[in-house]
């Protein structure tokens, strides 16, 4: 059976689809319109919709919307409270109630009496839940917010979802966090990670204010009060200069946001009994707080949806669907499920483009070699990554061992430079360099502690705390990222590459040959690798 998953109605809109228990294929709007986030998250845009990404995946798996079984919208007007007080949620209910019409008019052929309207934490949950690789888990998702509810634990077990419980809006840690995000000159829905990395800059000096103002409840939900936060720190316009004030409170929300997800899991192991826990919504994508749930929690493993914010609802409203008409989920077996192009469509845009290159024999060992040289390597294979993290399909990539390649990699991104940049390692290496977090580690989920004896060898990945948000790769997931390791050791004695997003500022990770060329015209990268083909910038 065919079910197609759409995420629109807040932020992240997507589409994923299922055929048989197994995901064909998942891709953001973003990376076809070029708009970050695809849009803004305000009631006005709810009427928006993944059209592309939409029309994409039937095509891709030879569809027309007459062929799909069903169709899952990420969200369920009917459970929505309105006196829960929100600016315009009328409209961003009548705009959801009507999605079936839009999407039988953005897809013709599909019939709107197919479409299906799926709980926001649900899906989420179905994300998480049906599509870890475990038999049995505890699932636990927090976000901003959905129809009426910011949380939802459960337990899932041969596939069916038992929800222990849910936590009522306006009480939410995700819009917490979206709230400090946009008081430190932010943008909110967008940028909450800015503020996981400046945390590490500050000392939790607030934390006996926070505990009072946002704690556990006895039956598995949280309470978030009203927060002055201008009583913290001054409030910041954009690229207003942040101080040790605002890194201090950062480091307090982020050290009680951690705290609270504690209590919420040991709740959950508590009346579950699971080993296993699987996670989603937006607060999932916050990689300190994971590895903290894994280190000092009570579940033995931890599973993240890699597209664990909204996006990400798009893959959990299919899984559901698909498990409702009685097709088990196959476990996700990777998040390069976007688009491709062929060897011969890639050098057909090289040729349209005018440029010079090459297709060398040996492509890893070239690659190795210019990385060995100190070059930033531009590389874009195979199937885009679905989620917010490059993993080595959509990436930029550099030595780690010169600590200014931080710094350069920040100028060619034009971000923020106390934002930190990821390692690449191969997965057999991965436990002598790094600490605490798991392993293998191959969403870029987890924080790990750099061992003091690889400090100096790898500054360009070392944060400010000592910790890197690793990647691991091995042959079996990615042959050829795993030659291009395997020869930098063999040439520079570090098994581990810099390893972050293929974009610019507020632009979305590029997905296609003519994003991946003008990207590379544009910024101060040196060498673009682009299928089995190389460009070199001109001397």
């Amino acid at each position: 059976m065919r079910f197609l998953g759409i995420n629109a109605v807040f932020h992240d809109p997507a589409a994923a689809l299922v055929v048989d228990g197994e995901v064909v294929a998942a891709a953001e709007e973003e990376r076809f319109s070029r708009r970050k986030h695809g849009k803004r998250p305000v009631p006005f845009s709810a009427w928006e919709l993944p059209e592309q990404a939409a029309a994409w995946c039937l095509a891709e798996a030879g569809l027309r919307p007459e062929d799909l079984d069903a169709v899952a919208y990420s969200y369920d007007p009917s459970l929505v409270r309105q006196e829960t007080g929100a600016p315009w949620e009328d409209l961003r209910t009548t705009y959801a109630t009507r999605a079936p019409s839009f999407l039988a008019t953005a897809l013709p052929g599909l019939d709107p009496a197919q479409v299906r309207f799926v709980p926001h934490h649900v899906a989420h949950a179905a994300s998480a839940g049906l599509a870890a690789p475990f038999e049995e888990c505890a699932v636990l998702v927090c976000d901003g917010r959905g129809e009426s509810v910011s949380h939802l634990a459960g337990h899932y077990r041969d596939g069916e979802l038992t929800t222990l419980a849910t936590q009522e809006l306006p009480h939410s840690l995700g819009l917490m966090y979206e709230e400090v995000t946009e008081h430190l000159g932010f943008m909110r829905s967008s940028d909450e990670y800015k503020v996981m990395a400046m945390a590490s800059y500050g000392t939790p000096r607030h934390l006996d204010v926070l505990r009072e103002l946002i704690r556990a409840t006895p039956e598995g939900g949280f309470l978030v009060e009203p927060i002055d936060w201008g009583g913290f720190a001054k409030k910041l316009a954009g690229g207003e200069r942040w101080t040790a004030d605002h890194a201090d409170l950062a480091a307090s929300v982020q050290t009680r946001l951690e705290e609270v997800l504690l209590d919420l899991a040991f709740w959950l192991h508590g009346r579950t009994g699971a080993r296993r826990l699987a996670m989603a919504g937006g607060v999932a994508l916050n990689c300190v707080a994971n590895t903290r749930l894994l280190a000092e929690g009570p579940f033995e493993d931890i599973w993240v949806q890699p597209a664990a914010g909204d996006s990400g609802t798009a893959l959990g409203g299919a899984l559901q669907l698909a498990q409702e008409h009685g097709e088990p989920a196959a476990p996700m077996r990777g998040a390069d499920l976007g688009r491709r192009w062929s060897d011969d469509e890639v050098a057909a845009w090289l040729d349209v483009a005018r440029v010079p290159y090459t297709r060398p024999r040996n492509l890893a060992g070239e690659v190795a070699a210019a990385l060995a040289d100190d070059k930033i390597v531009a590389w874009f294979q195979g199937r885009s990554e679905y989620g917010p993290r490059a993993l080595g399909r959509r990436s930029l990539l550099a030595h780690p061992g010169h600590v200014r390649n931080t710094e350069r990699l920040n100028d060619v991104k034009g971000r923020e430079q106390f934002r930190p940049v990821a390692p690449m390692v191969l997965e057999s290496r991965a436990r002598e360099i790094f600490g605490r977090g798991p392993v293998p580690s191959p969403y870029m989920l987890f924080v790990h502690d750099v061992r003091p004896e690889w400090r100096e060898r790898i500054p360009a990945v070392v944060h400010v705390d000592g910790t890197a948000r690793i990647q691991t790769v091995s042959p079996e997931s990615d042959p050829l990222m795993a030659g291009v390791l395997e020869r930098f050791e063999a040439l520079s004695g570090l098994p581990v590459v810099v390893n972050t997003s293929l974009n610019t500022a507020g632009r979305p990770m590029v997905d296609s040959p003519r994003d991946a060329l003008e990207c590379f015209g544009s910024a101060p990268v040196d060498v673009l690798v682009i299928g089995p083909f190389v460009v070199r910038r001109p001397a």
